[in-house]
């Protein structure tokens, strides 16, 4: 189907050049702006609830991965239907994909495929998705390494590092990293999964920098994050989805307060 733009690039060029040439450079013009008109509107925001079924289909993978669904998983499931006010068609096809989830054919790697489809490269859509998953991920406590496994696939297909995937289990109060006592299951690439913090989230953890991180580069590291966690920038989402980026807000908000009263800087 030929676009507004060529069309009126066309009548343009035709009337300011005369003849062809002017009808051919005005519909290429017009060719150019119908494409960029196009990428801007896909850029600023995917369908509110495309995302659905594929993230239920990736939670009930992931309750299903060390061979058993547990409630507590099962809540954290319901409890987000809930909270994302789902009307109950949108209900029956999130139970329905988190059930295929649960199968021993489902291949994850297809529902985290549509959910990166979905972001389509928008990290501050993909942020709030890892975090639903997390936390399924956690519902038991320290995850076993089948779970962690496809969170790790998870956030790397939304491009996501292993550092940031740190970072984000800082904020729920558990480490994941070197140090621990005593030997751990891994996973097949000799990762440990996390395990629960004594002392809750570290603040230096949440914002991703060294303990020994000078004043500079904690600001530094401070305003990124804020920047790209903030709600504004999520559009029509459900109200679940931007009270968990509203919450990333607040644990970064809050780490930086703590190290700024523990290291007297302003």
């Amino acid at each position: 189907m030929i676009g507004a733009g060529v069309l009126f690039g066309a009548l343009a060029g035709l009337l300011l050049i005369h003849g062809w040439p002017g009808l051919l450079l005005g519909a290429a013009f017009g060719w150019m702006f119908d494409q960029a008109r196009a990428r801007a509107r896909a850029s600023v925001a995917a369908p509110a609830y495309g995302f659905v079924e594929p993230l239920f289909a990736v939670l009930g993978a992931v309750a299903k991965a060390d061979g058993r669904v547990s409630q507590a998983e099962i809540a954290v499931a319901e409890r987000l239907m809930t909270r994302m006010g789902l009307n109950d068609a949108l209900r029956r096809r999130a139970i329905a994909r988190f059930n295929a989830g649960k199968q021993a054919d489902f291949d994850v790697a297809l529902a985290i495929g549509d959910l990166k489809q979905w972001c389509g490269g928008r990290r501050h859509l993909a942020y709030p998705l890892l975090d639903v998953v997390a936390d399924t991920v956690l519902a038991e406590g320290a995850p076993s390494p089948a779970k962690f496994r496809i969170l790790r696939q998870l956030a790397w297909a939304l491009q996501f590092s292993d550092f940031e995937i740190a970072m984000l289990l800082a904020t729920k109060g558990f480490v994941w990293g070197a140090g621990g006592s005593g030997p751990r299951q891994r996973t097949d690439d000799g990762q440990a999964p996390p395990r629960r913090a004594p002392q809750g989230p570290d603040p230096y953890g949440v914002l991703g920098v060294s303990p020994d991180a000078d004043a500079a580069t904690v600001k530094r590291a401070y305003r990124k994050l804020i920047s790209e966690h903030h709600p504004d920038r999520l559009g029509d989402l459900p109200e679940d989805l931007r009270r968990r980026a509203e919450e990333r807000a607040r644990d970064i908000n809050a780490a930086y307060e703590r190290i700024q009263a523990e290291r007297g800087f302003r």
